[in-house]
């Protein structure tokens, strides 16, 4: 019955997940495994979260509210008049956007190399994908997007971009709004170690959407929760769009408690921003400059590869870059973890 499978799958593979710590640790018996590999925050969730979690976990005998309110409120009280769609994580506000307005056999524009899902999720509703490389510094040619972006009905710019690192700047995120017929998804999954902010173009134009998560700075990784600033006029044909009850109810009250923790975040994001430059400082292989949570580590005349595997031999676990499309590979991507974690990766890659 495979030829019942539909044949854009059959032609790409789906998404690349990075090895699992589990199976390292198995296969070279290994007790104590550094992952830095997902981009993932290595303290638990706050004490507010898990305290929510536990009495929402209560009452899951019941479908969880349809309408998300205890997070709509917790995001509205944070960060003031804005619309907000969610889903689950930020692959699940992709989809459904892309599912709300782009009808099979149109386009979706991506400034790439980048996260692989965009393309996955614009296949599986049928759309034509419309690639714009980058530049060699990774950078957006504003001029040249809104040329290739023309015909399509959502751009995707992911800021910092995963998995170089780098920001687009809030003039270069404003030139290409003013430039484009569609839509501009702004995926801002790491904006929090970040120094921009494009929140004030969500008061000027129509056609932005700023894709977050809980993923990262908040800890919730996996409870699969994500977020978008859209305009007003969306939310209504999002909400048609969406699977009937998404986020769970557990998941939502999480979010909601964690989102006003500001210590919690500010502890990770103070370790994110000197380990950045610890490992700029101390790595012998060059390191990209970074505004995410994660550094990105040319290892010439070396392969990714090779080099994830020499590391993950040695217990430290890191994302070879291979599989992103547009990438030359001889990059690594590598995630801020706790100290023990860092400093296991700069001895062990300072080695090979």
């Amino acid at each position: 019955m495979e030829h019942l499978v539909r044949s854009c799958y059959k032609k790409k593979s789906g998404y690349v997940f990075a090895k699992k710590a589990e199976d390292i640790a198995r296969e070279y018996r290994l007790g104590q495994i550094a992952r830095l590999a997902s981009n993932e925050n290595p303290e638990p969730l706050s004490a507010a979260a898990r305290v929510a979690a536990e009495e929402a976990l209560l009452k899951v005998n019941r479908y969880p509210d349809e309408r998300v309110n205890v997070l709509m409120n917790a995001l509205r009280a944070y960060y003031g008049d804005y619309h907000f769609v969610t889903g689950v994580g930020m692959d699940g506000v992709i989809e459904t956007l892309i599912r709300t307005l782009v009808e099979p056999g149109e386009e979706v524009a991506i400034a790439t190399p980048t996260f692989s899902f965009y393309a996955l999720a614009a296949m599986g509703q049928g759309a034509g994908i419309i690639p714009v490389p980058r530049e060699r510094d990774f950078s957006v040619d504003p001029e040249k997007l809104i040329r290739a972006a023309g015909p399509a009905k959502v751009t995707v710019v992911c800021s910092p971009n995963n998995p170089t690192g780098n920001a687009t700047p809030v003039e270069t995120v404003a030139e290409i709004l003013e430039g484009i017929e569609g839509v501009l998804f702004l995926d801002n999954a790491y904006i929090e170690f970040s120094d921009c902010d494009y929140l004030p173009l969500m008061k000027k134009h129509e056609n932005l959407v700023l894709g977050r998560t809980f993923s990262k700075v908040h800890s919730l990784a996996g409870l699969r929760i994500g977020y978008a600033f859209t305009p007003r006029w969306l939310p209504p044909w999002y909400q048609r769009a969406s699977t009937p009850f998404t986020v769970n109810s557990v998941s939502a009250a999480a979010a909601a408690a964690a989102l006003p923790d500001r210590d919690h975040a500010e502890r990770y994001i103070a370790q994110v921003r000197r380990w950045r430059e610890k490992f700029t400082e101390e790595v012998k292989f060059p390191v990209l400059p970074s505004d995410a949570n994660f550094v990105m580590v040319d290892v010439r005349p070396h392969t990714g590869d090779r080099i994830a595997e020499e590391l993950a031999r040695q217990g430290v676990v890191v994302r070879s870059c291979r599989s992103f499309t547009g990438l030359p590979d001889h990059f690594i991507r590598v995630s801020v973890g706790e100290d023990w974690e860092n400093e296991r990766f700069v001895t062990v890659i300072n080695s090979l």
